[in-house]
């Protein structure tokens, strides 16, 4: 069993599925704001619809998400993540040798079914399946590592790019998944060195009611809204305020370190607290952010990006540890998968609407993500612990 493995055994299951998680999200999550306009370019088409199709690869992964969980609480995460990888591979080498529009967008549905089936969801679940109730570390762990996706993905997308070009840099992406990710994920242990989650006659905790589940699936779509939303636009939003474009673009570079320090504080000091009191205060941070920036304007840039960074890497733990701590282990990567789903679907338009809010509004469109945080925050106060 894996709890009679040495601590040693225990870091590398969760350096092996960290890393491997880095990858995936560097070469779906993170190619578009390098690669989308080269690729709309030689197709002959705005990046809008590139865009677009990365928004359809998201409703894809919303999809795929609850059988993709329902898999690994009846067999483990082992198989279903190294399939992950050769869909991912698959995906890219699509993109790679897309023709048209058409290809282009074939190819992002695969990347979309390899989202639904290899990012956090189905890591937290494979945690869950072998630690138990027991995952919060080792989950805690993980977002550590993929929380510096974007600072290897960004860079390393760019050399490719500007050494060989879009379609290698594709294929360069999809012999990491192959080479790198796929044996790292053939290191997790089997489905049948998991806990068996599945063969418990009754869960190991009352059932959820559905007030509980439709609050917390809540509480993770307006996250991921605000989330999406931040990444897409804060460099405008944040000149709309009065700072500088040096400024926005230097503010927005603390959002990565702001998540990861957060983390290290969740691992440390606040993981002796139940998951609510650390994803409430997370929750909270981003209106305290945006009442910051509209009351200081420009020179605040540095505040709102450090408060929403910290939150944001919170709460990408707390997607995982809520639903653990509240309704238990059993059935865990459905029920994530379930209460993801929509949360998906606002992530494809969040950037679309937010985008609007702020070309009507200017900085006061702060107020639509303030408003979702504090209804977030209400939310999780509404919510009580197992």
């Amino acid at each position: 069993m894996i709890t009679r493995l040495s601590p040693a055994r225990r870091g590398g299951i969760v350096t092996a599925l960290g890393t491997s998680l880095t990858i995936s999200y560097a070469s779906s999550y993170y190619i578009p704001a390098v690669l989308a306009v080269p690729m709309a370019r030689e197709l002959e088409l705005s990046p809008i619809w590139v865009f677009g199709a990365f928004s359809m690869a998201l409703v894809v992964a919303a999809i795929i998400g609850p059988w993709a969980g329902a898999r690994i609480d009846g067999v483990g995460g082992r198989g279903v993540l190294m399939l992950s990888n050769l869909v991912f591979a698959a995906g890219l080498v699509v993109l790679a040798i897309a023709p048209s529009p058409m290809v282009l967008f074939a190819g992002w549905g695969i990347i979309g079914l390899g989202m639904g089936i290899g990012l956090y969801e189905a890591g937290f679940a494979t945690l869950t399946g072998i630690y138990g109730k027991d995952a919060r570390a080792p989950i805690t762990g993980i977002t550590l590592i993929a929380g510096f996706a974007s600072t290897v993905g960004w860079p390393l997308s760019g050399l490719m790019l500007a050494t060989w070009g879009w379609r290698e840099a594709c294929i360069g992406w999809a012999l990491i998944h192959l080479l790198l990710a796929l044996p790292l994920n053939a290191c997790l242990p089997k489905g049948t060195e998991t806990p068996a989650m599945r063969a418990a006659p009754v869960q190991d905790g009352p059932p959820p009611s559905p007030m509980a589940f439709a609050l917390l699936s809540f509480v993770f779509a307006a996250t991921l809204f605000n989330a999406a939303a931040m990444a897409a636009h804060l460099p405008g939003l944040l000149q709309a305020a009065g700072a500088s474009a040096a400024m926005a673009i230097a503010a927005g570079a603390l959002i990565g370190p702001a998540q990861v320090a957060a983390r290290v504080l969740e691992f440390g000091l606040l993981r002796r607290f139940h998951p609510l009191v650390s994803a409430r205060a997370a929750a909270a941070a981003h209106p305290v952010a945006a009442v910051t920036l509209l009351s200081f304007g420009g020179p605040a840039a540095y505040v709102f990006a450090g408060l929403h960074g910290a939150g944001n890497g919170i709460m990408t733990i707390a997607k995982g540890t809520l639903p653990l701590a509240l309704f238990g282990a059993a059935g865990y990567g459905q029920r994530i998968g379930w209460l993801n789903a929509p949360a998906r679907i606002l992530q494809a338009a969040a950037p679309l609407v937010f985008g609007a809010a702020l070309t009507l509004w200017g900085l006061h469109a702060i107020w639509l993500t303030a408003g979702i945080g504090l209804l977030t925050t209400g939310a999780l106060f509404l919510l009580r612990r197992s």
